[in-house]
């Protein structure tokens, strides 16, 4: 069946070959054939007919199938077409790679031949380099024994018309000479020596020569011809003689010394030799120098680089020159002066050239000039070593890091006349042993005096006693000092004036004396940093260590603690009030050691880190001398606590058997307290407020602590001696209230419990009889053992009567209770056992116990515990 008679036009072009060509869609494809099928079904009323639809489908299948033969057929064409494509294409290939391989063989062969040619030309040319240096060798020989012949014969023309040909006929007239005077030495003949002056007497000719040529040039400034001789005297001799020539004329060196370099720092020098100003970090003189020799070493390399073969050799020539000429003898003058002022001056200026030597050898490091080796006629004449002879001195050329080597060599040299072995030590530690000694001069010879005083004068109390710090002493001590310091006037007025002048506040501990002293330090802790090679630095630092332990530990610190002790020791308390200025001592040395510690921490130690026997050695040294100190501090704390309390009992012993026992009551009324009573309340308020004001934290409590113990026991001791009336009970309590708001100002919590009890067992004197037995059954007294209380209850005046009935109460409750209820609600309080042990012990013995149970340490300055000096709150780190 025909197909157009179902497939319009537009649904016949679709089932073409180019439709399936590229992209394809289905429902495209099936849509281009459905479209109008289903819109005239559409517009046909009446059922759906399906027949229009198949037969066009069958007819598209048709013409699809058809198609796809056609397609098929022209496939199979085409397959066929590249088959034989493909074996054309192998036969080509296979025919091309036999070609390639007949060409692989005729290079491979050809390259065989050419390599044995090669090597055939290599031999001849082995063979004709080595015959033209045996022609060349035989040839200079003859020249050389020509040469040699003349000068025998005393016959120079040939070699002095060679020297007129110019720079060429120069060179090879210095390479002759130096091969004839070579040889003159190994030929041993009975003319030899006639021909060997000969020699030598025209190279010392030629050598002048050469050194006027090139100083003339070098005048004229012409570098060419100064790079011609230098050249020609390098291959000559090694050119030692032209770079000393160049060396030695020099303008820096000869303006230098013609030149007046003593150009006067009057501020600097005027304040060198103090030590409370900041050490100067330049001088005029040594500035222009430094600066003169940078500017001066900056133009010399771009010279030395143009004019000599070796231009790092004779930079290191010139540079050794500059060390050992020029900065040595400025340094030298330097140091005289300041010598003779005094060990500081001198220290400072050695530190302070030291500094900026440092500071120009890195800046001349930057002028390092390249090293090549020197093309030279003597590398290109044929001759052997022995004939030759070695090369001569000034050949090898040095590297560039060998002017920084150089450097650091003549900086080295240069300090080691001032730090060599224990040289620089030595001078530091003197010098810091001096200032201090100077400083403390004044404070030195009062503890002295006050010495003597104590040892031949114990009687002389009262000026120990009544020594106060005078307002107006300070610049007249200040004024003492600086004489001692800086000298002025004979040593004999000078002590006499000292004498006139000295007050107690040159005795007195000072935190900035201890400032000062350790700034001085810290100066020569710096000192040692720079001058000393870092191996040596650890150990150098601890023995300066050493020096300050010395200087602020053995000759302040412990001075005035040992002085401060000895006037304690010396005073008799049971006739003298005690003075509480041993309390500023202790602040003092609190405030000194704080700073002590932390000066060692962030200034010492840190310096030895490099050596761990050094540092573990300065920790057991630094342990050491605060133990020393905390001893001396526990001692000095020691001897007030015992004088505070004995005049103390001195103020009890004036207690009047009357006191507490009227005659007179209305006499009894009129007082307020009695005067044993404000006798040793104002020692304890006294107490209170030196304390407060020096000590803080676990020093202050602990101090406290035990006065106010010491002061209970005695209460308890003094209370039983005395007979108690009723009108003298009132007495008593205001006393003993007395007592207690005293001790309260002391703000220690654990004194507190002491002193109700002393108050509430004064009141069994006020209570009646018949309810005395309630009362101490109660509160405080009723956790003490009633036969603890009863030396008390016997001074009251009515205890005769009272006695019996408290007995045959205490037996029935005893009966009652049982002996072990009695124990259990007497015995086991700690006031009891506070009572037993007063039984036993004595004032002196309860103190001891009492402070053998304390801490120990002064707060923020020490770091191990002693007996009796507190910590306080913190440490020092």
């Amino acid at each position: 069946m025909d197909s157009s008679s179902n497939l319009d036009a537009t649904t016949g072009d679709v089932l073409r070959l180019q439709t399936f060509q590229g992209k394809f869609d289905v429902k495209d494809f099936i849509g281009a054939f459905s479209e109008k099928l289903i819109a005239q079904s559409k517009a046909d009323p009446g059922p759906f007919n399906p027949k229009p639809f198949i037969s066009t489908f069958e007819e598209a299948v048709d013409r699809l199938i058809a198609l796809r033969k056609d397609v098929q057929a022209k496939t199979e064409q085409m397959e066929k077409s590249v088959m034989v494509a493909e074996s054309e294409y192998s036969r080509k290939m296979s025919d091309l790679n036999r070609g390639f391989e007949a060409v692989g063989t005729s290079f491979t062969s050809m390259e065989a031949k050419m390599n044995e040619v090669g090597r055939t030309a290599g031999r001849i040319g082995e063979q004709l380099e080595t015959v033209h240096l045996q022609r060349q060798r035989a040839q200079a020989a003859y020249d050389l024994i020509s040469y040699y012949t003349q000068f025998s014969r005393d016959d120079t023309s040939r070699i002095d018309n060679l020297r007129k040909e110019g720079k060429d006929g120069r060179h090879q007239v210095a390479i002759l000479l130096r091969r004839l005077a070579t040889l003159a030495k190994e030929i041993d003949l009975p003319t030899a020596e006639k021909t060997r002056e000969n020699i030598d007497r025209y190279c010392e000719k030629f050598e002048k020569d050469m050194l006027y040529l090139f100083d003339k040039c070098y005048r004229k400034g012409d570098p060419k011809m100064m790079h011609h001789c230098a050249q020609t005297l390098l291959d000559f001799n090694g050119g030692a003689s032209c770079v000393q020539v160049y060396v030695n004329q020099h303008d820096f060196f000869i303006n230098r010394v013609q030149k007046d370099t003593e150009r006067d720092d009057t501020i600097l020098w005027r304040s060198l030799a103090d030590p409370d100003t900041i050490p100067p970090k330049s001088e005029s003189s040594l500035t222009e120098l430094l600066d003169e020799i940078r500017g001066t070493v900056g133009q010399e390399a771009q010279i030395v680089q143009a004019v000599f073969p070796n231009p790092s050799f004779v930079m290191q020539v010139f540079l050794q020159r500059v060390f050992a000429q020029s900065i040595q003898q400025h340094m030298e003058q330097l140091l005289t002066r300041a010598g003779n002022m005094s060990d500081m001056a001198f220290l400072r200026v050695l530190q302070l050239v030291h500094l900026q030597t440092s500071v120009l050898v890195e800046d001349l490091k930057s002028y390092d000039v390249p090293s090549t080796t020197p093309k030279s006629p003597v590398q290109n004449i044929g001759f052997s070593r022995p004939l030759g002879g070695p090369p001569p001195a000034g050949l090898g050329v040095a590297s560039s890091s060998a002017i920084s080597s150089i450097l650091e060599t003549a900086m080295e040299e240069l300090f080691v006349p001032y730090t060599e072995g224990q040289r620089y030590l030595e001078r530091e530690s003197k010098n810091l042993t001096e200032l201090y000694s100077g400083y403390l001069s004044v404070f030195t010879r009062f503890h002295e005096r006050e010495e003597k005083l104590i040892k031949t004068k114990g009687s002389m109390l009262d000026r120990m006693m009544n020594a106060t710090t005078t307002p107006g002493a300070s610049s007249t001590s200040k004024a003492a000092a600086a004489i001692m310091r800086f000298g002025g006037i004979a040593p004999s007025d000078r002590d006499k004036l000292l004498d006139e002048q000295i007050s107690e506040e040159d005795g007195l501990l000072n935190v900035r004396v201890a400032e000062t002293i350790l700034k001085w330090h810290a100066e020569a802790i710096g000192r040692c940093a720079e001058l000393s090679p870092p191996n040596d630095i650890p150990k150098h630092t601890f023995a300066l260590f050493r020096t300050l332990s010395e200087g602020i530990v053995s000759g302040y610190i412990e001075v005035a603690i040992n002085t401060a002790t000895a006037r304690l020791e010396a005073t008799d308390h049971a006739k003298f009030e005690p003075s509480l200025q041993p309390l500023s001592i202790l602040r003092s040395v609190d405030l000194i050691c704080h700073l002590w510690q932390q000066y060692v921490n962030v200034a010492l130690l840190p310096l030895a880190t490099s050596s761990v026997v050094v540092r573990r050695e300065m920790v057991v040294f630094n342990n050491q001398t605060v133990s020393k100190v905390e001893g001396a501090a526990n001692a000095l704390m020691q001897r007030l606590i015992d004088a505070v309390v004995s005049w103390i009992s001195t103020q009890l012993l004036k207690q009047k058997k009357t006191d507490f026992k009227p005659r007179n009551d209305d006499d009894s009324f009129a007082r307020v307290n009695t005067d044993p009573c404000i006798g040793c309340c104002d020692i304890l308020e006294k107490v209170g407020i030196a304390a407060k004001q020096n000590l803080s934290g676990k020093n202050l409590e602990i101090f406290l602590t035990e006065v106010g113990v010491a002061f209970h026991s005695q209460l308890l001791e003094h209370l039983r001696k005395f007979p108690v009336s009723a009108t003298g009970g009132l007495m008593l309590a205001k006393d003993l209230k007395l007592y207690q708001d005293t001790i309260a100002t002391f703000s220690i919590p654990a004194l507190h419990e002491r002193f109700e009890f002393i108050r509430q067992l004064g009141n069994t004197f006020l209570v009646q009889p018949e309810i005395l037995k309630s009362y101490i059954t109660e509160n405080y007294l009723g956790r003490i053992e009633p036969a603890l209380l009863r030396p008390y209850l016997a001074q009251r005046s009515d205890w005769g009567h009272v006695e019996k009935g408290f007995s045959d109460d205490t037996e029935d409750v005893a009966g009652r209770t049982g002996a072990k209820g009695l124990r259990d609600r007497f015995g086991m309080g700690r006031l009891s056992m506070m009572m037993k042990d007063l039984e036993g012990l004595r004032i002196g013995d309860s103190v001891q116990m009492g402070m053998q149970a304390l801490p120990s340490g002064i707060a923020q300055g020490f770091s191990r515990s002693s007996r009796a000096f507190g910590r306080g709150d913190s440490s020092a780190s």
